[in-house]
């Protein structure tokens, strides 16, 4: 699903405009951005949770070359899937 077939989706089942559709999903994903680069995490019952998680630098190697190369140390953001929608996909 893209992003304006999530908003078709919304205005479709809420009954609004695509525009008014889009401008809540957009708010939704600024509020979503806003907590993640603060530092928050964010938790969604019956869907899941994202939380930047934070990975050390390490030494790596080029697949092609087998050259070593150092890795920089990230923060990325990851999605955990909840008890109940895990348990709806793998039923």
């Amino acid at each position: 699903m893209k992003k304006s077939d999530l908003i078709a989706a919304v205005a479709a089942k809420a009954k609004i405009t695509n525009v008014k559709s889009e401008d809540m999903v957009n708010a939704v994903f600024a509020a979503m951005k806003d907590a993640l680069l603060g530092g928050e995490r964010i938790e969604i019952r019956g869907f899941g949770s994202l939380a930047v998680k934070s990975y050390d630098a390490y030494t790596g190697r080029n697949p092609k070359t087998g050259e070593a190369i150092e890795v920089k140390a990230k923060r990325l953001p990851v999605f955990k899937a909840g008890k109940d929608m895990a348990k709806r996909i793998n039923s």
